[in-house]
């Protein structure tokens, strides 16, 4: 098996490259070189809102250095193309990858790829979600099951490449364990890593001519950038001071688990 990825460029993108680097089945690598990852306040929020917007970022900056810490460095031995945004569906970047030689194209943390670029890769290409889907397409999608009093929905999705926004046939579901202490982005690293050590596992295990593939059905919501506003965070900060995961272990909210899809269930 030979794999072609692209990914972004944030330590929880550059965790996942070095977790399958360790399969030795890595032929190539785009990579997008993302914005800053601990942006700005905008000039016109509250005070309330200034402060839980510096917080929420600081904390999610900590969280990815502390739990993918060693991971800021790509495999300098592996055919890499670094893009911009503007460069992620280029023509440049078309015949680049069209020139590699791959069977499996994995795609996670970069921007919505073109149907030009989708065509010249293989028929099991696969994206890596953050958020389950069907119920949690599009963007911030492990800060709304929060959001929604629901921290086991906070998981990532395996799923085939689409033209579609995350509504390609599903391949696997993963969801960290909760633990107590865990705020809202330890979740979601953890949430990295768990898919990290599933997807490693798949490839390991599952033959690519023996992956099942399930088309996405049920209601779900595809969640763009516009729905996301700091004062979202005071619900998270202010009213429940980010121990959403203790009062959710304790009982005192109600419990609904997800109808997961898992690669290993099916194949056995």
């Amino acid at each position: 098996m030979k794999v072609l990825l692209l990914t972004g460029s944030h330590p929880r993108h550059l965790y996942l490259v070095n977790k399958l680097a360790e399969l030795n089945i890595i032929a190539a690598h785009v990579i997008e070189k993302r914005g800053a990852f601990v942006p700005q306040p905008p000039s016109h929020l509250e005070g309330i809102d200034r402060e839980n917007f510096i917080r929420h970022f600081a904390d999610r900056d900590r969280a990815e250095h502390h739990h993918f810490e060693g991971n800021e460095n790509v495999l300098e031995t592996i055919p890499t193309l670094e893009v911009s945004l503007q460069g992620l569906n280029s023509v440049e970047t078309i015949e680049w990858v069209r020139k590699q030689s791959f069977n499996l194209a994995i795609s996670y943390g970069v921007h919505k790829l073109s149907d030009e670029l989708l065509e010249v890769l293989p028929k099991h290409s696969w994206n890596i979600h953050g958020g389950l889907s069907p119920w949690y397409k599009g963007n911030t999608t492990l800060f709304w099951p929060f959001f929604m009093l629901r921290p086991n929905w906070a998981g990532m999705t395996i799923h085939r490449l689409s033209s579609r926004l995350d509504a390609g046939d599903i391949i696997h579901h993963s969801v960290p364990q909760l633990d107590y202490g865990d705020g809202l982005h330890d979740v979601a690293c953890k949430a990295v890593k768990q898919v990290g050590a599933d997807l490693a596992k798949i490839l390991n295990e599952i033959p690519l001519n023996e992956i099942q593939y399930t088309p996405q059905k049920g209601n779900g919501k595809l969640w763009v950038g516009s729905d996301w506003l700091p004062q979202h965070l005071r619900f998270v900060y202010n009213i429940y001071n980010n121990d959403i995961v203790d009062q959710f272990l304790d009982g005192k909210l109600p419990r609904v688990d997800p109808p997961i899809i898992s690669a290993f269930q099916r194949g056995e």
